[in-house]
């Protein structure tokens, strides 16, 4: 199963990715995360992970599987028979950036949590994108 939302927000990708990659910021962006905690120290990178607590869920381990700097940063979790991959894909638009923001849900339990949440996890993934566009565009 895959939702994706896409915006332009008009602020240079290196802002963009700036505000992406801050993880324990996160919570500050968007009200999809209540806290980020991260496990290891120095610059993120592929195999860095992080607690993350958001609203009615139990908290998880996110780790990173790809970082290719202002392009995409990748991260996932597993829990209830689920692997969720949570990828942010960002490109230049012009003076702006194009901000992709992609969930998708693999196993066995994929179609029944995809029925069951689908529609919150569209809905997640719209208000983290407009949660970044807010904050990239007011630190212009």
């Amino acid at each position: 199963m895959r939702w994706e939302n896409t915006v332009t927000i008009d602020a240079p990708t290196g802002r963009v990715w700036d505000l992406t990659t801050d993880v324990e910021n996160l919570p500050s962006v968007t009200p999809t995360m209540r806290r980020v905690v991260r496990l290891d120290d120095g610059p993120i990178h592929e195999g860095s992970r992080a607690k993350i607590w958001q609203p009615a869920q139990t908290p998880a381990v996110w780790t990173v599987t790809k970082l290719d700097p202002s392009r995409e940063f990748s991260w996932q979790t597993r829990r209830l028979g689920v692997t969720m991959t949570g990828r942010h894909l960002l490109a230049d638009d012009g003076d702006g950036c194009r901000n992709t923001l992609v969930l998708e849900v693999t196993g066995p339990g994929a179609k029944l949590v995809g029925a069951l949440l689908g529609k919150t996890f569209a809905k997640a993934l719209a208000t983290e994108n407009a949660g970044l566009q807010r904050a990239a565009t007011s630190a212009e």
